[in-house]
């Protein structure tokens, strides 16, 4: 998949807001600039599926990064909810189980099904890149992040999901552990003009690619550029 994708269909931006008029104006601008959007949390919280919908009308493919993490049947019933809105990815925490992953696989087949939808990707986050070493060792997660990446992302490949979110720096022992058709989704990128703002573990974009990441999520070296679309086109570029 790492050479078949085009290099504009490789980007998701970030859309990291809860106002519902920029997100609907910021993906129809960059709609067939780039390969889809990210809506978080923030986003869900404020608009739920309606939000996704009115998103999702632009043409941009969605990735619902709502990062799923309870029991079983919860996180199922959960997926199968927002699979029919006609979603491309969306994602679960690794932390959750063997369990819980198979389950959330399931229910966005069934419901992709059921909906005459396209089966969305269904990955799970292993470590936020927002955490160092220093993170997991407060909250008594001890050993390298590299280790508990992989292992993280085997118990994935096990569960029978698409792929993991993680770290550009983790690309290359995960791919060495789960193969060449394991999707890779890094966020954290930062092109080399811009600022690295809160995102501790970073590479640039055309780095992410040639390590061997699938998509790559960029958020306000796009959203907080004077022209976006410009700025989007740019980091296309350097990946062509």
């Amino acid at each position: 998949m790492t050479q078949t994708l085009a290099a504009k269909d490789r980007i998701y931006c970030a859309i990291d807001t809860t106002d519902l008029d920029h997100a609907i104006n910021l993906a129809s601008k960059l709609s067939g600039v780039i390969g889809g959007a990210k809506l978080g949390k923030e986003f869900f919280a404020a608009h739920g599926p309606q939000g996704v919908r009115a998103v999702a009308k632009t043409g941009m493919p969605i990735f619902l990064d709502v990062k799923y993490h309870d029991i079983p049947n919860t996180v199922a019933g959960a997926i199968r909810a927002v699979t029919p809105l006609g979603i491309r990815i969306v994602n679960v925490h690794a932390a959750g189980g063997l369990e819980m992953m198979k389950r959330a696989g399931d229910a966005a087949r069934e419901a992709a099904d059921k909906a005459g939808v396209d089966v969305p990707w269904v990955i799970a986050v292993t470590i936020l890149t927002s955490m160092d070493q220093g993170d997991l060792d407060d909250v008594g997660l001890k050993g390298p992040i590299e280790d508990r990446v992989v292992k993280l992302a085997e118990l994935t490949q096990k569960a029978g999901l698409d792929g993991v979110v993680c770290s550009a720096q983790e690309i290359t022992p995960v791919r060495k552990a789960l193969g060449p058709d394991f999707k890779l989704i890094t966020p954290g990128i930062r092109p080399s003009w811009a600022a690295s703002d809160d995102q501790k573990r970073i590479v640039t974009p055309a780095d992410a690619v040639a390590m061997g990441s699938d998509v790559l999520v960029i958020g306000r070296p796009i959203t907080k550029a004077e022209d976006p679309v410009a700025a989007a086109q740019k980091i296309v570029a350097e990946l062509s």
